[in-house]
This record gives structure tokens, sequence and C-alpha cells, in this order.
């Protein structure tokens, strides 16, 4: 069997709005709800679970009867940092289970069913895989000093999700005890030794936490 896990426990202060950034409609229809949907429209029997903060739930809710989203999925209580958010969601999949989790940004609502599908599949074999995309933009290393130099930007890729991982291997790693350079969930699991097999992400597979990210998202809907 087959999970993902979506994340969403934004509070929405860069994007300067008094509601969190995954509720805020994108073309009359909150970003999560269309989250939720991309990954339905990859495999209607994917078990979903979504991590929100206690304290946005209710709301949530109310969302869901005001659109009639009838997705089917479980809820966990979000965490104090993305680390115990995903470990959460983790919890509510059964120890004995087999198969490939993703874990997923709440607030990215147009990976292509495509890139989804490579990321589950490569993942059977190669039990832990992130979608990356090229940096086209020149990049800057700044020193201690403020002096800079620039870095060749082909040795980087920009980080996407779903990171998708062999079940088991991504609930024992999640046993381990939080650190700082946890900065995503293939870095807990790279820190056990299992480094991640790199794959092709989407352009448009943008993280929403801006008001300029909000109107890009409004183009591509």
């Amino acid at each position: 069997m087959d999970y993902v896990v979506i994340v969403a426990g934004g509070k929405g202060l860069r994007m300067g709005s008094d509601i969190p950034k995954q509720f805020l409609p994108v073309n009359g229809f909150p970003v999560l709800m269309r989250t939720i949907k991309r990954f339905v429209e990859y495999s209607s029997s994917l078990k979903i679970i979504l991590v929100l903060p206690k304290d946005q739930q209710e709301f949530w809710h109310e969302l869901c009867q005001k659109y009639h989203f009838a997705a089917e999925y479980q809820i966990a209580d979000g965490g104090e940092t993305r680390f115990h958010s995903v470990k959460n969601g983790l919890a509510l999949i059964p120890d004995d289970e087999h198969g490939v989790v993703g874990i997923h940004d709440g607030v990215r609502p147009f990976p292509s069913v495509e890139v989804i599908t490579n990321c589950y599949e490569t993942a059977r074999e190669h039990k832990t895989v992130v979608p990356v995309i090229p940096v086209v933009e020149t990049l800057i290393h700044l020193n201690d000093d403020n002096s800079s130099r620039t870095v060749p930007r082909k040795e980087y890729r920009l980080v996407q999700t779903p990171q998708t991982f062999d079940i088991q291997l991504l609930k024992k790693a999640y046993e381990q005890p939080y650190c700082d350079d946890f900065t995503d969930d293939a870095s807990v699991v790279e820190h056990m030794g299992y480094p991640p097999l790199l794959i092709e992400g989407n352009r448009e597979n943008i993280k929403i936490t801006t008001p300029f990210d909000l109107r890009i998202a409004r183009i591509l809907a």
C-alpha cells in the first residue's frame, strides 16, 4: 500500500495574510485542496495523510464543507517542527506496512502527475528519491567578511517534493533524535547513510510562500 503525507503547517506570515497560505484561494479553490486533488489524479487508491496544526483543523473542515470537498484522507496533528509533523503523519501508517510513502509540501499544488509517478515507481527500487530542477540563475556565495564569489550553478539543484521513500526505511529514519541538520525528509534518511537518487522535477511545482508566488499560481491553475 502506498501513502502520501501532505504537510501543511504554514501561518502565512510572508504572505501578509491572516489566513494561512495553504487555505488561500487560487482561482476560486484553496491551495491545499488543489494539492490533494493532484495526488488523487495520480492514484485514487493512494492513502492520503494530511498534517495540520490543531488550531487550523476546524477552519479546514469548514472549508471542506464550503467547497464540497470530499477527498478521503486521515488527519494528523502538526508538530513543533516539520520533522515532528512528518513523524506524526508517519505514525498513522501501520508499523508492518510495506510500499512507498511520499512526503509533500501542502503549498506545492502543481507537481505533475508524471513527476509523481516517476517518484513513486523509482522509489520501489532505489528506496529514497528526490525530484530536483536545475538552477538557471547565477549563484553567489557570501563569506563571513561580506566578500563574495560566484559558484558554478551546474553543481547545484533546487529540491522539490514529493520526496518518496520505502515506508520501512523512512519510519526507521524518523526514530532518530531531531537535529537542526534535518532540513527536509531526504536529509533525515541521508543521516542514516542512504543518499537520495535525484530525478527530474517540473518547474511549475512551485512552493507558494509569497504574494508573488500566489500570482504565479493563478496563472498556472
